[in-house]
């Protein structure tokens, strides 16, 4: 299988290297011989998805932006990489960075757009180190700033640190955040390409997402189409951890099986232990349990036929002998700490299914829990702002149905109650 992202150069990350392995063509060919509009029509024609969990066409998420308008535009470049089991978009900053601001760069001419920010998590200093480096590169050669090769094209690109705010990741709350306001994300409509910073057209792509800009544009569309799966082509970067003896950032074809991936690229479960449970593509997606495991490809549609979905394709493997309770508690904890606050849903409900899956795991809980807590997560669904409030209720919701007798072994063997008798019966929490 060829790569298109993670190729197999040595030192690709130098702009010396890069250049001498085509880097950089896709640009020139895009501004000297093709018009903002036909860039867009061949990112059509690959179906490129975005990468960031989604799935949106990219192509069409391009044609939104206003023409002839003579406002500034902007694009953000979402590489927060907050989600928990997901760390593919530092592998391109480390491996291939000048790869992915070519892809931003086209990005900006096909729009139209003058100004570009690279938001990267706190925490990856550094890798927001490596960047500021690339981005000097590429300015010295000429490829970023001012007449862009000679060109009446001129753009430049800003790196924005984030302050460690998962909700940061959502690309409302992310704008807010460039614009130095607390990470909040914004009720829509109206949506980003006609109300975005500063309310002017903005556009939000992943990292990995603009990666693949280059080569479809030096191949075609029609190329980045034919691979793997074809209502979601190309290839993923697939991050994967857990209980596997290879843990990495593999890039392979979408719709490729995820056994093929657990036992030939990642040497199978550690200690030859049973597979249990898989969380496909961060731990804000509902899992997978072994027997859907051994049937499952890894692509969009596919995924959501079975009620998951790709994600950020960040793969959690979890062998035979994982507490499944605790592993919900530990996911649960993380997006309670980080919930934005904003929505009552999210903010009381986070925190109720949190105490609920505590008072199991001490041996306290009660067998009704297990349908309260899939009722607070369904009361959660649909009911917030942003997708934050889904993170948390659809694997809380899932892994109780799917993994009911894990939760049911510990509330059987609950330790026995006796309040002091001074004490009213039945308010026991």
């Amino acid at each position: 299988m060829e790569k298109i992202i993670l190729k197999d150069i040595p030192d690709l990350h130098k702009i010396s290297v890069y250049e001498a392995n085509g880097g950089y063509k896709a640009l020139k060919k895009a501004l000297k011989k093709m018009t903002p509009s036909e860039v867009i029509e061949e990112v059509k024609k690959s179906n490129l998805r975005g990468r960031g969990g989604a799935c949106f066409p990219t192509g069409l998420k391009w044609s939104f932006m206003p023409k002839d308008n003579s406002k500034p535009k902007f694009l953000c470049c979402n590489g927060d990489e907050s989600e928990p089991g997901s760390f593919k978009d530092r592998e391109i900053f480390e491996k291939n960075p000048h790869q992915f601001i070519e892809g931003a760069l086209i990005a900006c001419y096909s729009m139209g757009i003058k100004t570009a920010y690279i938001y990267i998590r706190g925490e990856y200093y550094k890798w927001i180190k490596i960047m500021e480096k690339k981005l000097e590169e590429a300015y010295k050669k000429g490829y970023i700033g001012k007449n862009i090769l000679g060109t009446k094209f001129s753009t430049d690109i800003y790196i924005h640190k984030g302050a460690g705010a998962y909700i940061c990741g959502e690309e409302s709350a992310l704008m807010n955040s460039i614009e130095g306001k607390r990470g909040y994300p914004r009720v829509k409509p109206p949506y980003p390409p006609q109300y975005g910073l500063w309310g002017y057209p903005t556009t939000i792509n992943n990292i990995e997402t603009l990666a693949n800009v280059p080569e479809i544009i030096k191949r075609g569309g029609e190329w980045f189409a034919s691979i793997g799966e074809p209502k979601h082509p190309g290839t993923l970067l697939f991050g994967i951890s857990g209980h596997i003896n290879k843990p990495g950032v593999y890039e392979l074809e979408t719709g490729i099986p995820l056994m093929t991936i657990i036992n030939d690229y990642c040497g199978g479960i550690t200690e030859n232990k049973e597979l249990k449970m898989v969380i496909p593509g961060g731990t804000s997606m509902p899992p997978l349990t072994k027997e859907e495991c051994l049937t499952i490809k890894m692509d969009d549609a596919s995924l959501k036929a079975i009620g998951s979905s790709i994600g950020t394709a960040g793969i959690i493997v979890m062998n035979e002998d994982t507490d499944i309770v605790k592993v919900l508690i530990r996911i649960t904890q993380f997006y309670y700490h980080e919930s934005c606050g904003q929505c009552t849903p999210c903010r009381e409900g986070c925190g109720w299914l949190l105490r609920i899956l505590k008072r199991i795991d001490e041996g306290l809980g009660r067998m009704e829990d297990l349908e309260l807590l899939i009722n607070i997560s369904d009361n959660i669904t649909g009911k917030t702002i942003c997708a934050f409030g889904e993170a948390v209720a659809l694997p809380v919701k899932w892994t109780v149905i799917k993994f009911r007798k894990d939760f049911e072994k510990k509330i059987k063997s609950e330790k026995v109650f006796l309040p002091p008798k001074n004490i009213v019966h039945g308010l026991r929490h």
